[in-house]
């Protein structure tokens, strides 16, 4: 773990500010991640993002797996290299893919046997597999293999805890890079008491950091709070908390208050390619013939590329026009906002003004949108 280093810097109630070192640089947390699936983040370019300043960007294990293969990968220089970014780079297991997109399965104790959704063929996973895949890939934080399950089945949810319990020593087993950081991943779906067995099982394995893996997937946002509670007062205070696919303001809001430091999700993106602007007061829908004329920018307060020289009114003509440019200059203003919301909300736990700053933001975020995704 010398690579690794998380410094716990300040709390504010149960808010926390820490830097965690990794290999590529160090990571201040709180923080927003942004997702570069396929080793990139959809219609932005690597400068875009460093002039957004984002500290760690995710690839997907699966997805890298399929196409254009690992092994590929590691022969060109790794995923730094090949997708020119030099800054921290987090790998998911391929787990939420193989058990969220369509097609065959088959889930044993050993590992999953899966269809290709590119071209059918059959493929399998093991926990082994995932961390030799994820080890060729470069990345500096590297996610174990986990099975994330219908968040409301008791039943199913204990077997499935006590498998991905199973997988995560396999994968610390057969993780040979001391270059690379492994992160277990708590499960339980919304039931206390299981949420409770794992994050102590995962605990025990004395990992770098803890991943809180199987919500943001249909259960109500008070389940989801209830679980990020209960687990975060089982994780060590020493080590960073990454909460696993959530990504909207009212998110992250709440989820900092209840001691979360690390945030991924696709949101920024999918929405910027659908005409949708996040705001932290609310998402703007730039389809709407009230922007055809519409001289400012997206938010008047906003310092991103975007809004230092784009008015709606432009955003609207290049949606229109459908051209490529909208989705970019929208996508690097979704991404600014929530990496700009993370280092707000960090400056406040440093001052201790984090209730008084969580306050005055949540009060611009329209209640329709505080139990959306």
């Amino acid at each position: 773990m010398d690579n690794f280093q998380y410094s716990l810097l300040a709390r504010d109630g149960k808010a926390r500010a820490g830097l965690f070192k990794t290999p590529h640089g160090e990571i201040p947390t709180p923080v927003f991640m942004p997702v570069g699936t396929q080793a990139t983040v959809k219609a932005v370019t690597p400068e875009q993002l460093l002039e957004i300043d984002a500290s760690i960007i995710l690839s997907n294990t699966y997805h890298l797996y399929l196409r254009p293969g690992d092994d590929l990968i590691h022969q060109l220089g790794g995923l730094h290299k090949f997708m020119h970014w030099e800054r921290p780079i987090l790998t998911d297991s391929g787990g939420f893919q193989v058990f969220s997109l369509g097609g065959l399965r088959r889930i044993d104790e050993d590992g999953v046997t899966f269809k290709s959704h590119i071209d059918g063929t059959l493929h399998r996973f093991t926990p082994e597999k995932s961390i030799a895949i994820q080890e060729n890939l470069d990345a500096d934080i590297i996610m174990a293999f986990d099975e994330c399950a219908n968040p409301s089945d008791y039943a199913y949810n204990t077997r499935s805890m006590q498998r991905t319990h199973h997988w995560a020593e396999r994968c610390l087993a057969a993780k040979t890079r001391p270059d690379q950081a492994l992160f277990g991943i708590v499960q339980g779906g919304i039931f206390k008491d299981l949420r409770e067995q794992s994050a102590t099982f995962i605990r025990s394995l004395d990992l770098p950091g803890h991943a809180i893996g199987g919500l943001s997937v249909g259960e109500t946002k008070e389940e989801m709070l209830a679980s990020i509670e209960a687990v975060n007062a089982i994780l060590p205070e020493n080590k960073p908390r990454y909460l696993m696919g959530v990504g909207t303001p009212y998110d992250l809001i709440e989820c900092i208050r209840r001691g979360v430091d690390m945030f991924d999700c696709v949101l920024p993106t999918r929405l910027a390619r659908h005409s949708a602007a996040q705001t932290l007061s609310g998402r703007i829908n730039l389809m709407n013939a009230k922007y055809a004329r519409d001289e400012h920018p997206i938010d008047d307060a906003c310092t991103c590329y975007t809004c230092r020289y784009y008015s709606c009114a432009y955003l609207r003509h290049l949606i229109r026009a459908r051209e490529m440019l909208g989705a970019t200059l929208i996508s690097i203003h979704n991404i600014h906002t929530l990496v700009n919301l993370a280092r707000t909300l960090r400056a406040a736990i440093l001052q201790g003004t984090f209730d008084q700053t969580a306050a005055a933001l949540l009060e611009s975020i329209p209640l329709s949108e505080r139990n959306s995704a």
